[in-house]
């Protein structure tokens, strides 16, 4: 039986963003998963990661997040909060991230998440990264929402190339050693159509609800992003001359 944690991160779950979270629920639910779900900001969750979470650690230095974590994590006392989303994605054969791009990156809730959930020490290390992460095998998807249209979020348009965009967060996963599904988009979701296009909108907005059940269905055969494996980098950790490059942030000289 499959295991899916659903991560919304979005401030209304009367949103199209809440909606197409709750369609991947019952999408998942109808082929027998077991779901998890985190609404990051029903649950309140501090997305700021600090010394306060640590109360254990000495307050006469300077705060390290990266050795706050490492300490709690070997002395069991990592915060109840991080311990909770910790626990659902060791459970998760596959999570589904739901979000919209605001300020040409996921919202702030998200990051936060990543900063302090994925907690080194607990999740990872220099030993166990990339091709050697935790959590090889498993499998992630963002489903993501624009403001933008479609032209203006492809490669060449005025609002960024989405899927660069969407590298950074991807590439924390692979850090982990996830596999990252080819991201589905929506785009030209935002609050000031009116009239016909309105009413476009919303016809456009309840077919994805409604091939969800598909997406989830076929998930397995979805493509994947690529990323450079372990030995295509040199001691140094530069990319080697004859390995291929599969974006713009890890390229060969010009």
């Amino acid at each position: 039986m499959t295991t899916t944690l659903i991560v919304l991160a979005h401030p209304d779950p009367r949103s199209f963003n809440g909606a197409w979270a709750n369609a991947t629920r019952r999408a998942c639910e109808a082929l027998g998963d077991t779901v998890l779900c985190s609404d990051l900001v029903a649950m309140g969750f501090d997305p700021v990661e600090r010394a306060s979470h640590y109360p254990h650690r000495p307050t006469d230095t300077c705060f390290d997040a990266l050795k706050a974590q490492e300490e709690a994590a070997a002395q069991h006392l990592l915060p109840a909060d991080v311990k909770a989303e910790i626990e659902k994605l060791r459970r998760a054969d596959r999570v589904v991230f739901h979000f919209p791009i605001w300020w040409f990156a996921p919202p702030a809730i998200l990051k936060g998440w990543f900063d302090r959930v994925l907690a080194h020490g607990e999740l990872h290390c220099v030993q166990h990264r990339f091709d050697a992460g935790h959590f090889r095998g498993k499998k992630a998807l963002f489903c993501v929402t624009t403001g933008s249209n479609e032209k203006e979020s492809a490669f060449n348009g005025k609002e960024g190339d989405i899927q660069m965009l969407l590298w950074p967060a991807a590439y924390t996963l692979r850090y982990l050693g996830f596999s990252v599904a080819v991201p589905e988009i929506v785009h030209g979701v935002h609050g000031y159509h009116r009239g016909a296009r309105q009413e476009v909108l919303h016809d456009r907005l309840a077919g994805v609800l409604d091939a969800q059940d598909r997406l989830m269905t076929e998930f397995d055969s979805r493509a994947f992003f690529r990323f450079n494996a372990d030995t295509d980098f040199d001691e140094n950790g530069a990319l080697k001359a004859d390995r291929p490059s599969y974006s713009h942030f890890i390229r060969k000289d010009p």
